[in-house]
């Protein structure tokens, strides 16, 4: 698709946004949510990728929602690909989820708990899908060079790089803008994930919280630290959603905050 072309061609001519509730939920809702973000994205010429996992494997409760299942799932992010023309990425946990993920979406995205998992990371770069790599909460950004390597020895040099914030304490975590900088310099596109670095993990309640309310300073300050691309999560009703929910931008100020991003990227 032009979108990942332009990405790793490096010819955009604005930061690329990857968006989508957290995990797909319904065909109805998924497709409302896309349609909104692309309009936005229209808005300010943002190249667009959407977002949902296909189940949640990496949950703090026994009771925590996982997914509709993996092939509906599957099926509903091959539909909004295929009737809105969008790359589509979700995450994977196993090998089995890699093969049977790998037909339906564009990029494939291993989650940061998981970013040193040698078998995982080399049978995902197998299938030369784009490869989007979460930095762990508990890595250096210069130790994610060993990530690489190990996804270009395959053959694969379709390789996102993403921040999501450092541990700090067992409850909370920080962005260390520094590390922007550090991974910039492996070549490949950095990504802020900036709804992620905002969880308050391992809640008494088994429930990870969140601070929504710096959601416009993380992304600002991801833009002018020199990010490629802006990751967030978003829901019409954040207070519903059905996985991380307390860290989610409401989408009715996801128009608002592409603007002022937009604005910044351009003025540096």
């Amino acid at each position: 698709m032009n979108v990942l072309d332009n990405i790793f061609n490096k010819k955009q001519s604005n930061f690329f946004l990857i968006a989508g509730p957290c995990v797909v939920e319904n065909s109805k809702d998924a497709f409302k949510i896309c349609k909104e973000i692309m309009k936005s994205c229209d808005n300010y010429n943002i190249p667009f990728i959407f977002k949902s996992s296909f189940k949640k494997a990496n949950r703090s409760s026994l009771n925590s929602f996982t997914g509709i299942g993996d092939k509906k799932a599957l099926e509903i992010l091959d539909e909004i690909r295929t009737n809105f023309n969008v790359p589509v990425i979700t995450d994977v946990h196993t090998k089995k989820d890699i093969d049977l993920a790998k037909s339906y979406v564009d990029i494939l995205q291993i989650p940061a708990f998981l970013c040193r998992q040698t078998d995982l990371i080399l049978h995902a770069s197998r299938t030369k899908l784009p490869i989007n790599i979460k930095k762990g909460q508990f890595m250096s950004a210069s130790s994610m060079k060993f990530v690489v390597e190990k996804i270009e020895s395959v053959g694969n040099k379709r390789i996102l790089l993403t921040e999501r914030g450092t541990s700090f304490g067992h409850n909370d975590l920080i962005v260390d803008f520094r590390q922007i900088h550090l991974m910039k310099q492996l070549n490949y596109p950095v990504i802020i994930d900036v709804t992620h670095s905002l969880q308050l993990p391992n809640q008494k309640s088994g429930i990870t919280g969140g601070r929504p309310e710096f959601i416009d300073v993380i992304s600002k300050a991801g833009i002018a630290s020199g990010v490629n691309g802006v990751f967030l999560e978003t829901h019409f009703k954040p207070e519903e959603a059905l996985s991380d929910g307390h860290n989610m931008l409401k989408l009715s100020s996801l128009d608002h905050l592409l603007k002022k991003l937009s604005d910044l990227y351009r003025a540096l």
